[in-house]
């Protein structure tokens, strides 16, 4: 596809500061960064009860300057407002961008199917498939016994991937009366872009919980549109699942850091539990690599845990959480044992079972308290291994391999010619972090308050970690809550799981660049309660020896506020200029294959190539494919590989056994993959399939030594030389600048073995 030019003729707050800090009945604290600890629950009689975004209701203000009632409510609905606006500014911002980009609104139906790339176009094809059922329960019957997506095999797709939001939406669709007004394709990119708009919201109450003001989450959300190239790629892989998912997973985020806020009410704290576990659950249904994100998040519960920041209650809440999501996501997914096999299921057994049998984890002096949780930390990971070996040879799974191995080669523990693992390391997006994105975030003011709160909220993390290790017994968070006077200050939960929540996931992304989209919206939730909170504020103005209640209040006002004048000076313009920015979908090779499929081919022809062209094929014309982007099966990726010798150095003979083992009637080759120049020697796919073969890959350069060359020339160009031992079982049926089609004969003639031979000795 190319893009070409088209020419165009006072507030609800509670700050409860980085430590807990109980005030004396009837009056408000100063936000020191020391005090009292105070309990998980309210007082009983409902006084002193919390609102979950402006803090207590006889408190308000961050606890600087009281605010009347009327006050409260209006800063309460100018807060709601305003995460609306900007909720709506990015659904218009992403929507327009896609518009622009593509012209979308012109394209022709093949065009607009054809701009759903790679795996977008498979997952796509099922909401289009659902709504041209004759009706919704043989729609569903065609998925759960599909036998379209692979050819010779019948599978349950909503066993295999995770299609639950394309079924829920083409149900939706067909029942609401918008046919007539609404185009599907319309309906389901403005579902995508709305949760867009989740995703902002989310993201701005993360913030206003954190900090207590509004001005948090409307940073954050000027943030995250801004900073649109490194927070999301929606406008252009629409169905991609981390859309789905991703917005989720800032709703849980959200809930949790509400659920770990102090003075919950019981009720309170049981909404936010059964908020928690439908977020997850949404989370966990709509993205096949849940579980990673979850093991991540397991891990982060774990160290807060043995740093003794949660409650033994939360503990296990958060984990029994995630298994109910995953478990509940597994009975809808037809027992899906990928999920049962997890990683993460298997951590969360082992971490309660061996924090169960260790009463006495949190007993004891600093240096005891460290032998013990070493020893503890190595007994769950030595379980967890033997649970998730176990489940793995109980199960027999084998799917997630690749995404083990590709670890193993990443970080030099496993073979690197392994062409699953290879794959994935070839491709930009699982690569390390480029550099450009931190010059990126730091031009919109971003990364610079973002490194300054984590670097404070990093130090005071440490030093209460080490006063809660250095306590004697009795001295953990359970018992300590709710405790009297004298007791030492606890470092908010809440802001400890989000501290944790963005150095883990930071981690993940430096390491892998395409999961820096799950790090950089919440980083922007982080950067903005640095700015609008008080913890930064507080240790600048008592280094200067000024701090007073007043001028507290002014700064983390009027910073924030300049921050955005700022913003909005220098980046509004160049906004306003990339929506105005007008591009125009160019395919016409692609268009012009999809219409001779659909038109000279058998509906129920089977075809063979690479794995994002055969998605665009299912999507454009419904044909069979032999395979697939969806990789999570060990035998689809056996036989993507077996496919994939067309693009090697095989001969005619092994090349038509493959195929026709698999079923294929066509197979469609591709110069630009066949002549590829894209990536570098070593990662053309050509090379990938040249070392898993064994052989000398092409051009100069150096080759291992065990490499030997190869007999036969490359598939994709010597068939194009029409030679008899290829014309006698492959017959040319399409061809233009791009693509080359030929049809595999049922029968190989008879002398095509013999011609072959004579051809070899010549």
């Amino acid at each position: 596809m190319e893009l070409r030019k088209r020419v165009k003729l006072s507030k609800p707050e509670h700050n409860l500061g980085l430590f807990q800090d109980a005030p004396a009945p009837g009056t408000c604290s100063s936000n020191k960064m020391w005090g009292k600890e105070r309990s998980n629950a309210s007082p009983e009689g409902g006084k002193g009860g919390v609102s979950l975004l402006g803090g207590s209701a006889c408190c308000s203000g961050s606890d600087i300057l009281p605010q009347w009632p009327w006050q409260q409510c209006l800063s309460m609905a100018a807060g709601v407002l305003l995460a609306g606006l900007l909720a709506l500014t990015q659904a218009w911002c992403v929507n327009a961008i896609h518009e622009n980009l593509l012209w979308f609104s012109q394209l022709t139906e093949v065009e607009r199917e054809i701009s759903f790339r790679t795996e977008c176009g498979l997952y796509y094809s099922y909401f289009k498939q659902m709504l041209q059922a004759p009706s919704i329960q043989e729609g569903l019957s065609d998925l759960i016994h599909d036998n379209l997506t692979e050819s010779k095999r019948t599978i349950n797709l909503l066993q295999r991937m995770n299609i639950y939001q394309e079924v829920f939406l083409s149900v939706l669709y067909r029942s609401l009366p918008i046919q007539s007004y609404l185009e599907p394709v319309y309906f389901y990119i403005y579902t995508v872009f709305s949760l867009q708009a989740v995703y902002v919201i989310a993201l701005y109450l993360t913030a206003w919980l954190l900090s207590g003001s509004w001005l948090a989450g409307t940073l954050t959300g000027i943030w995250y549109i801004l900073n649109r190239v490194d927070t999301t790629r929606v406008e252009f892989t629409i169905s991609l699942r981390e859309n789905w998912s991703l917005p989720f997973l800032a709703l849980q985020v959200t809930t949790i850091t509400c659920y770990l806020r102090p003075q919950l009410s019981a009720l309170q704290q049981k909404v936010m539990v059964w908020l928690m576990y439908v977020t997850t659950f949404c989370f966990c249904l709509t993205w096949q690599f849940n579980q990673f994100i979850l093991l991540v998040q397991a891990l982060i519960i774990y160290t807060l845990d043995c740093a003794d920041f949660l409650t033994t209650t939360q503990v296990t809440t958060l984990y029994l959480v995630q298994v109910s999501g995953l478990l509940s996501v597994w009975l809808l997914q037809f027992c899906n044992s990928m999920i049962l096999g997890s990683l993460v299921l298997s951590f969360i057994v082992a971490a309660l079972f061996i924090r169960h049998c260790q009463s006495g984890l949190k007993t004891g002096g600093l240096l005891v308290r460290l032998g013990k949780l070493l020893l503890h930390s190595a007994m769950v990971l030595l379980l967890t291994c033997i649970i998730n070996y176990l489940a793995k040879k109980a199960l027999q799974l084998r799917s997630d391999e690749h995404i083990f191995k590709f670890i193993q080669s990443k970080f030099g523990l496993g073979s690197t010619r392994d062409f699953d693992a290879s794959l994935y390391l070839c491709e930009e997006a699982f690569g390390l972090l480029p550099l450009d994105t931190l010059e990126r975030l730091a031009g919109t003011l971003l990364l610079y308050p973002y490194i300054l709160t984590l670097l404070l909220l990093s130090g005071t993390l440490a030093v209460a970690a080490l006063q809660n290790l250095s306590r004697p017994k009795g001295g953990s968070a359970e018992e300590r809550k709710g405790g009297g006077e004298g007791r030492a200050a606890a470092f908010r939960p809440d802001v400890a799981y989000n501290l944790m929540h963005t150095l883990f996931y930071g981690l993940l992304a430096f390491s892998t660049m395409r999961m820096k989209y799950i790090w950089t919206g919440h980083m922007c939730a982080v950067a903005a309660y640095g700015v609008c909170g008080t913890e930064l504020w507080t240790l600048l103005l008592n280094t200067l020896r000024c701090n007073t209640k007043v001028l507290l209040r002014l700064v983390r006002y009027a910073v924030p506020l300049a921050m955005i004048a700022c913003l909005y000076y220098k980046f509004w313009p160049k906004l306003m200029e990339e929506l105005s920015e007008l591009r125009e979908f160019y395919d016409p090779d692609t268009v012009e294959l999809m219409t001779w499929i659909s038109t000279k081919t058998p509906k129920r022809a089977v075809f063979a190539g690479s794995m994002q062209l055969l998605a665009g094929i299912k999507l454009c014309t419904g044909r069979v494919l032999t395979n697939h982007p969806h990789y999570e099966d060990k035998d689809l990726r056996e036989r993507t590989r077996q496919v994939y010798q067309v693009y090697a150095r095989r001969s005619p003979e092994e090349v038509y056994d493959i195929l026709r083992a698999a079923g294929a009637d066509y197979v469609v080759l591709e110069n630009s993959i066949c002549y590829e120049r894209r990536h570098r020697r070593g990662c053309r796919l050509r090379d990938l399939l040249d070392l898993a073969n064994g052989h000398i890959m092409d051009g100069p350069g150096e080759n291992d030594p065990d490499l030997v060359p190869a007999s036969q020339p490359r598939f994709c160009e010597a068939i194009k030389t029409d030679d008899a031992a290829y014309s006698a079982m492959f017959t040319r049926t399409f061809q233009n600048k791009t693509f080359h089609v030929y049809r595999v004969k049922k029968k190989r003639k008879k002398s095509t073995k013999s011609s072959s031979e004579a051809s070899e000795a010549q």
